[in-house]
């Protein structure tokens, strides 16, 4: 196969998928784990992960929610209380049936989601609307058993956080759905460089159980969608199933309304297919472990003096924010060096060497836009962290110049299945299920959500001609 650099990478032109996998591993995110489907996150990915957790973590705790942990182990029992649930996470689940040697009495499911065990514990806590809202979130591993896995994307195990809330009415609990909705939007936006449609998704779509479910959609590079985010209404069927009841004020029994919301490890999958190039990994600057790398370089004469200002320089960086690594390694060339740093995703790098001593500069690269340009090393630290910000706007710009460039409004068929084939289309839709698999069929392609920030438009379903059931057009994608 035709390789796009000495690095090994696939091109994405030439198979995208070939190309995820390959950058994963050789940009060291991840390997795979012992088990099928199973990963080890390493450090540099996991970095990441630590990144984006910190930034929503602060965003959920700003908002009253506190963070708890609940059991790794859920009751089989637990499962079949919530018809829909159980329907809907089966085939994922993984059971445990024998421990310390023996069969147990009832066999325990590894969570796939808490709604179960969470659901059980808001019935204990909860007994007057003096204890309304309960707004807990926890971070955590699941576990889903995928048939076709991929690193980061669908995983046996992953990292999340899980957000559950109860409320008194079905008016507070449509605003929590809706204020998770938006501090994932804030997220990809504007920490993950990340364009997102916001909307309901249509009811086939819906997380099991849920009444409602709003969606974060993004697009990759390959013109797939990809969910970065989930946020439910579950009405009372889990008050209904774990009773979890709490008497108002006027001293009446009521079940309460629920809520739970999650963004994953995914994410990470996300960024790398919505940023990434023939050269690897493109890093919003929020996200990347290392912000800026610097790179000495010379001969061993003059290395000494060139690593001392390097040195100095990183510290003056870290004073300012800065994430910063001094590239000091022996028996590596500067190419290396760069195409190293190039396939992992640094925002920016600096070139030091003895004629930019001489000069009192430096060179400057940047990795989206492969421009080069000197700096006076006294400017460096002070003027760093603006130049980062307009790397985080710039890629932000990139990825939604690119998700416009491949959405296409579309009023027949043929128009249809073409912007499928390339990005999303928004079409009218029926709703009715037998137009919804043809599109599946045809073109493997699934309604991804019904957007928010659009005009409101009635017209014709794009597959029967039957007036559409939904307040605007759908947007359609295949997606991961």
């Amino acid at each position: 196969m035709t390789r796009g650099n000495d690095r090994g990478v696939t091109p994405q032109s030439e198979d995208f998928s070939a190309w995820y996998n390959e950058l994963v591993l050789r940009a060291e995110l991840a390997d795979r784990g012992p088990v099928r489907g199973t990963m080890v996150i390493r450090p540099y990915g996991y970095r990441i992960w630590e990144l984006l957790q910190r930034e929503l973590d602060d965003r959920i705790k700003a908002t009253g929610h506190e963070n708890a942990y609940f059991p790794l182990l859920i009751p089989q029992s637990y499962f079949t209380r919530e018809a829909e649930h159980v329907e809907g996470f089966a085939p994922e689940l993984a059971v445990v049936t024998h421990a310390g040697g023996e069969e147990l009495d009832e066999p325990l499911v590894v969570r796939p989601t808490s709604e179960a065990v969470i659901g059980e514990m808001f019935s204990r806590w909860i007994d007057s609307y003096r204890d309304l809202p309960l707004l807990i979130n926890q971070w955590a591993n699941v576990v889903r058993w995928e048939l076709r896995p991929r690193l980061f994307l669908r995983t046996t195990e992953f990292l999340w956080q899980e957000g559950h809330t109860a409320h008194a009415t079905h008016e507070e609990a449509t605003v929590e759905t809706l204020l998770a909705s938006e501090i994932y939007a804030e997220v990809a936006r504007d920490v993950a460089a990340m364009p997102v449609l916001v909307g309901d998704k249509t009811e086939r779509e819906r997380f099991a159980g849920a009444q409602r479910t709003v969606s974060l959609e993004a697009m990759m590079r390959d013109g797939r969608a990809l969910q970065a985010g989930t946020s439910h209404y579950l009405g009372t069927n889990f008050a209904t199933a774990f009773n979890i009841k709490f008497t108002s004020a006027t001293g009446v029994e009521e079940l309460a309304h629920t809520t739970s919301w999650g963004m994953s490890s995914r994410m990470i999958g996300g960024i790398i297919m919505c940023h990434g190039d023939d050269r690897g990994l493109i890093l919003p600057p929020k996200l990347a472990p290392i912000e800026v790398v610097i790179v000495p370089i010379g001969k061993p004469a003059d290395i000494a003096a060139v690593l001392e200002v390097a040195t100095d320089l990183a510290t003056q960086l870290r004073d300012v924010g800065v994430r910063v690594k001094v590239d000091d390694r022996e028996g590596a060339s500067p190419g290396f060096k760069f195409n190293y740093w190039e396939l992992r995703g640094v925002p920016l790098r600096i070139e030091i060497g003895p004629r930019d001593l001489a000069a009192n500069v430096v060179t400057l690269a940047n990795r989206l836009s492969g421009e080069k340009e000197q700096l006076g090393i006294d400017s460096v630290a002070s003027g760093m962290r603006d130049r980062l910000s307009e790397f985080q706007d710039a890629l932000y710009e990139r990825a939604k110049g690119f998700r416009d460039e491949h959405t296409v409004t579309t009023d027949s068929y043929e128009e249809f299945t073409a912007a499928v084939a390339q990005g999303f289309a928004l079409a009218h839709f029926c709703g009715d299920e037998a137009c919804e698999q043809k599109i599946k069929d045809d073109t493997t392609a699934t309604p991804r959500v019904i957007p928010f920030d659009v005009v409101a438009e009635t017209g014709n379903c794009i597959v029967c001609g039957s007036a559409s059931m939904f307040p605007t057009r759908v947007v359609f994608a295949r997606a991961y």
